[in-house]
């Protein structure tokens, strides 16, 4: 059992009903002035506000300033026992810090401790930052634009690569005409890293505290190897192999992937029938059943008239609907199940909800709303800057893809959409930090945390920036999905809480289960330990609320993380 001391009571984009609550308690952050001091002001009933500025350049700071959105949910203990700040990333890229951290302050304070101050941020160019990144000019444009082909499996035709090759080369176009505020060059990863030096300077500490998930890893490792001497603690989860991003070559993050799908069948078959409605009595008849299911909707999609809208249920769409629930699997699965064995019958109205967004309603009469729903452009531009120049013909990008397709039947999403977004791309600066992401020597180890069946940052990843990073510490979380986020686990939580307030890093080789099962059912995949503590239980109710509100940024766009 694990010490009940360790948890004292006091974690693009969001879900509908979280969105819902942020907009009913909206702040107007345009309506605060930007300063190079982190001037704090009451938002969101418990949170404190500020708009820093940073130099688009640090390098020339004559070219003008960034205005970084900044909250903060403030320690609850005395000044004696004040930790400092532990600075929170998302994810995306492309993720809204401050979405994701309202209202989730206090389950970030039952998980890692009430000592510290939980800051999040919004990225430059990035939702309530300003200037904001953008290739459309209006929301309904950006809608225009993504429904005439979202989704679409590379797969799906013989025109669908190069119809997204294409597609890739238009956006491409609209960033470098449309960039008139010229924010999308110095949005890249290492200038994010040297904005989260300033934030934690301004908040007067010289060493960084932080807590990042999925693209947050890359950002928390680009941090440590620009500047070593200032890590205090870096705890990275869902970790991105580095080299890969820097190439534009993400074929690793596919090692596990089928594997994540695995455990799709092995849980259902384990669950029975009553708990998992597309079950077989054995996995493989399981994996053949939607291999025929997937063949059948090719030949002949299914329509979907819903409340919240109409469409097809095609191979793309089945197939994306099938490899985002691969991200979230223990909330993902049972509901997946439910939906492809509706489909068997005809029936694509749950299957169809599943990845529907909400219609896009224009309200053309309030022009006052901010413009800030950029994700898809921001994670974009961010990576495609990050990446060497991505230079692929039609016939280059099908030649990548087929050798990446013999890492995984899902390559079609995550790693093929992620290079060839890049093809097109034209916005590049021409000195930013090209690596290596490594460090022989950090002023505190890092913590990586990684999943045994992770769908898109598998643990082979984390193996080499573990290697990267000598002394750093491993924490193996044994689940399938991406980022420990995805199930809650007292002993991850545990081990988060120990790097954060001792310094201690789990023995090599350390694996946790985690406190949750695939369908509800008792099985060999996970386990559960008996009779927690009461604090225990707020603990896992906080783990679990955390992971909703990560969820939509780390599976909110199939090529993302």
């Amino acid at each position: 059992m694990i010490s009940p001391s360790l948890f004292l009571p006091c974690a693009i984009f969001l879900t509908p009903v979280l969105r819902a609550l942020a907009q009913s308690q909206s702040f107007a952050w345009d309506r605060l002035t930007p300063s190079e001091n982190l001037e704090w002001v009451p938002c969101h009933s418990t949170y404190q506000c500020a708009r820093l500025l940073v130099p688009l350049d640090y390098s020339d700071p004559s070219v003008g300033n960034a205005a970084l959105a900044v909250i903060r949910f403030q320690a609850n203990v005395s000044k004696a026992d004040y930790g400092g700040p532990i600075l929170f990333n998302p994810g995306g890229p492309g993720g809204s810090g401050v979405e994701t951290l309202i209202p989730r302050g206090p389950e970030f304070h039952l998980v890692l401790g009430n000592q510290y101050d939980i800051v999040s941020w919004d990225p430059r160019g990035v939702s309530f930052s300003t200037p904001i990144a953008s290739f459309f000019e209006t929301d309904a444009e950006r809608a225009l634009w993504n429904a005439a082909s979202f989704p679409t499996s590379l797969n799906a035709s013989d025109d669908a690569i190069p119809h997204a090759w294409g597609r890739a080369h238009i956006e491409g176009q609209l960033a470098a005409q449309r960039d008139t505020t010229q924010i999308m060059k110095y949005m890249t990863t290492d200038n994010v890293a040297r904005d989260m030096l300033r934030i934690t300077q301004k908040l007067g500490f010289e060493k960084l505290q932080y807590y990042g998930v999925s693209y947050g890893s890359f950002l928390g490792a680009m941090f440590a190897a620009m500047f070593p001497d200032k890590v205090e603690r870096i705890l990275i989860d869902g970790v991105v192999d580095a080299n890969a991003w820097l190439n534009a070559n993400l074929t690793i993050a596919a090692t596990d992937t089928d594997a994540a799908l695995q455990t799709f069948f092995d849980g259902c078959a384990a669950a029975g029938p009553d708990l998992c409605a597309f079950y077989k009595p054995t996995a493989p008849e399981i994996a053949e059943r939607l291999t025929s299911l997937t063949d059948a909707v090719r030949r002949e999609p299914i329509p979907a008239i819903t409340s919240q809208g109409y469409g097809l249920v095609d191979y793309s769409l089945l197939r994306m609907v099938i490899f985002n629930a691969l991200y979230t699997p223990y909330v993902s699965f049972p509901p997946l199940a439910e939906a492809l064995a509706a489909l068997e019958n005809g029936n694509g109205t749950s299957l169809y909800l599943m990845l529907q967004d909400v219609p896009f309603q224009c309200d053309c009469a309030d022009d006052t709303v901010p413009f800030t729903a950029n994700g898809a452009e921001a994670a974009i531009a961010i990576q495609c800057g990050d990446a060497a120049p991505v230079e692929d013909s039609i016939g280059q990008f099908t030649e990548f893809y087929q050798n990446a397709a013999k890492t995984s039947q899902f390559v079609e999403f995550f790693v093929g959409q992620n290079r060839v977004s890049c093809t097109g791309w034209e916005v590049y600066r021409n000195d930013t930090f090209k690596g290596p992401v490594a460090a022989a020597n950090t002023s505190f180890p890092l913590l990586l945390v990684t999943n045994t069946a992770d769908p898109v940052t598998p643990k082979a990843g984390a193996l080499k920036m573990a290697a990267r990073f000598p002394g750093s510490g491993l924490l193996t979380q044994d689940s399938p999905g991406h980022t420990s986020n995805v199930a809650p686990s007292l002993c991850t939580a545990f081990y988060f809480r120990q790097y954060f307030q001792n310094g201690t890093l789990p023995e090599p080789g350390t694996v946790c289960s985690v406190d949750a099962t695939l369908f509800g059912a008792s099985s060999n995949l996970t386990s559960r330990m008996p009779s927690p503590t009461t604090e225990e239980e707020q603990v896992l109710e906080a783990l679990k609320i955390i992971g909703a509100v990560v969820k939509p940024v780390i599976a909110g766009k199939f090529w993302r993380t």
